[in-house]
């Protein structure tokens, strides 16, 4: 029965009467779990922020005033820190959920989820350079010299960022303000990828012919999402006993300009990416490759197949890529030298050799399997 309210109508078809297949495991559990962090986040951030100054003189302090003064300071931090890392684990589980399910199927929802999986990554990146410490900082002044390789505005666009000719207190106070902002805009691309997602259903192992074949999201899947209360009391626990493990000792150092960290590492979730990076030794080259490693999945909206996500090739496929990506997250935090040299732009080429099968057996899959 519908309200005259649309607002209650839209919340309704949303979570109560949204058609779902009757096979939905604990693996779509992924999507409201992220859905949950990403309100965590913005709630502990927002607290954070009434006490942080973006000002490189002061950021360092203020964090260990917020750890040391502020009443329970402490604990919003280290759950805000900690829940970047929560973020990333449910966000590759989301993807690898998708690559199983075939879910690039369903473009509008692929495209508009890879498109927050970027803003995120460069929404965790600025909220690392905003401790101010030895990581955190050269990891700014790395990451924002990579977009010099971009044609005649590069060198230009790297100004702008850093406000000068280096990372500044004034680099600082860019990142800080568009680190507080992205985040609502990020809210807004979430409801955007539900909306798609419900328009067209979930994709499912148990082929559903319509919506008559369907059951109602509310109260049956409610039960089966509140299974991410367990989640949440292990991430409570963990963080709890361990809240700096996931970190680098770097970290408890302030920024010095005038010297660099020995071995400059990006937190666990960037080793990937940062092993690909460090895989070719033409600056241009290695951008593109980082860069590829996550626009390539763009493509995969070009696969308009019919075959069975039960099948034992797509199963060995994506196993075989989370190996490749899982070794080349252990690359990125190993030291420049032999053998990891050699093994680096090794399984970078496993990696794009694996993306690309897939696309392109999936994509010519109408000749191959039939």
């Amino acid at each position: 029965m519908k309200s005259k309210n649309n607002i209650f109508n839209f919340v309704n078809s949303l979570v109560v009467t949204l058609p779902s297949s009757k096979s939905l495991t604990i693996g779509w559990n992924f999507g409201s779990m992220l859905g949950m962090v990403l309100v965590f986040q913005i709630l502990t951030g927002t607290f954070l922020a009434f006490y942080y100054t973006a000002d490189s003189t002061m950021a360092f302090t203020t964090v260990q005033y917020i750890m040391y003064e502020v009443n329970y300071g402490w604990i919003f931090r280290i759950f805000h820190s900690n829940g970047a890392s929560l973020f990333f684990i449910f966000l590759y589980l989301h993807i690898f959920k998708g690559l199983f399910m075939m879910s690039y199927r369903l473009k509008k929802v692929w495209m508009s989820g890879l498109t927050i999986y970027l803003l995120l990554m460069m929404e965790a990146f600025m909220g690392y350079v905003l401790v101010w410490a030895q990581m955190s900082f050269w990891a700014a002044v790395v990451i924002t010299s990579l977009l010099s390789v971009i044609p005649v505005w590069g060198p230009s666009i790297v100004m702008w960022i850093w406000s000068g000719f280096g990372v500044t207190s004034a680099t600082l106070k860019f990142f800080f303000v568009l680190h507080f902002l992205l985040p609502w805009g990020l809210l807004v691309l979430v409801l955007l990828h539900l909306v798609f997602l419900h328009s067209t259903g979930s994709t499912s192992s148990l082929y559903c012919h319509g919506d008559y074949d369907k059951i109602c999201f509310g109260p049956d899947y409610w039960s089966k999402d509140s299974y991410n209360l367990v989640f949440w009391l292990i991430f409570v626990v963990f963080v709890l006993m361990y809240p700096f493990n996931l970190g680098d000792p770097e970290m408890f150092i302030e920024a010095d300009p005038m010297m660099s960290p020995v071995h400059i590492v990006p937190e666990w979730y960037f080793l990937f990416a940062y092993a690909i990076l460090r895989a070719i030794p033409n600056k241009v080259l290695g951008v593109v490759a980082l860069l590829m490693g996550i626009v390539i999945f763009y493509f995969f909206i070009f696969i308009n197949n019919y075959t069975s996500c039960l099948n034992k090739l797509n199963k060995f496929l994506v196993y075989s890529f989370i190996i490749s990506a899982v070794v080349l997250s252990w690359l990125g935090q190993c030291l420049v030298e032999e053998p990891f040299t050699l093994l680096s732009p090794l399984f970078s080429l496993i990696y794009f050799f694996l993306v690309v099968l897939m696309i392109s057996v999936y994509y010519f899959s109408k000749k191959l399997f039939v």
